[in-house]
């Protein structure tokens, strides 16, 4: 395949009506080859899925001659770069039109690597050096780049949560239990007094399961319209991946849970495949590849769920209702009870 053969493709692959922004980027660098060209680009940003993210947008190049330009757009593929500070890999192509003694046209293709730094919980600075390869004139050399980008959107509005289940407070000497993160079965007072839950050293007033669960939700709630982050768990700064959101919420109420989807995915009691049987509070699990849970999500009843997936954390349906909705049922592979309604 040809550079402009390879930059066509990536263009129509990536174009504007398959990727929704995420953010703004405006990178500045030098290109050591040829006397030297400096390059500028600005570009929208989205994450894909997992550690990969993708940015599509214009260029310029301008040579050492009065009258070298470059005009054209670009796409690159990032593999762990965004919302985290550390190294990232780069690779991309290009293409455009020159003007003045330039070429008529040109393609190029460039691969490397760059750290990212992240001073303010939307702002990120990056340093990048590259590999980049021009046609048709074979321009080649190493490419010096700061890029500094932000994130954008304000956070999606909170929907109208359904009411829990509602349930009638048992005698003072019942007792509503948990599912432990490990099968075992840890007694908490239904109503009144302290209780020592699984984390050892942790104290928490004791209540009831309609009331731990509404906790969780409320937690989950909160962070409507945080941007996904691979690997984030809510820290300062951070995002949240699907299963970070989940451990965040039941951690805030004293609840342990494993960390990987995998790992939750084993946690509690299995409820299984069965939307009858599901309650506010489960863990919905998913698999996006036929084999294994890659997803997680916490359900929160009437056949909504919440959970961090590419776009932040947002809330989902489970049926075949609508075509979001019936993306995720297909997806769908079972579900763990944490809290239980004994």
């Amino acid at each position: 395949m040809t550079v402009r053969s390879a930059v066509i493709t990536a263009l129509f692959a990536l174009g504007p009506g398959s990727l929704g922004a995420q953010g703004l980027s405006f990178q500045a660098g030098r290109l050591f080859d040829d006397g030297g060209w400096s390059a500028y680009s600005l570009s929208w940003t989205q994450r894909l899925f997992g550690p990969l993210g993708a940015n599509v947008g214009g260029m310029y190049l301008r040579g050492p001659g009065a009258s070298e330009r470059l005009f054209g757009a670009g796409v690159d593929a990032s593999l762990f770069r965004g919302g985290r500070q550390g190294a990232y890999f780069i690779g991309g192509v290009g293409g455009g039109f020159g003007t003045g003694s330039a070429e008529r046209w040109w393609g190029s293709w460039s691969a490397g690597v760059g750290y990212e730094f992240v001073p303010l919980p939307a702002v990120s600075l990056g340093v990048e050096t590259r590999y980049r390869e021009m046609a048709p004139r074979h321009r080649a050399g190493a490419e010096l780049a700061i890029r500094l980008a932000t994130a954008f959107g304000s956070p999606a509005r909170p929907a109208a949560r359904p009411a829990l289940r509602t349930e009638s407070a048992p005698p003072s000497d019942t007792r509503t239990t948990l599912s432990g993160t490990a099968g075992e079965r840890i007694d908490v007072p239904a109503t009144g007094g302290a209780v020592r839950l699984a984390t050892a050293g942790t104290l928490r007033e004791g209540r009831s399961a309609s009331e731990l669960v509404s906790e969780v939700i409320d937690v989950a709630e909160a962070e409507l319209g945080r941007r996904y982050q691979y690997g984030g768990t809510g820290e300062p700064g951070d995002g949240f991946d699907c299963s970070g959101l989940i451990q965040y919420a039941y951690d805030r109420v004293g609840i342990p849970l494993p960390r990987r989807s995998v790992e939750q995915a084993r946690a509690g009691r299995e409820i299984g495949r069965d939307e009858a049987a599901l309650l506010p509070g489960d863990v919905l699990t998913f698999s996006e590849r036929g084999r294994g849970v890659t997803h997680v999500g916490l359900y929160m009843g009437d056949g909504r769920f919440i959970h961090s997936a590419s776009r932040g954390v947002q809330v989902s349906r489970l049926g075949n209702d609508d075509p979001n909705g019936r993306w995720w049922y297909r997806r769908w592979v079972g579900a763990r009870r944490i809290v239980e309604r004994d």
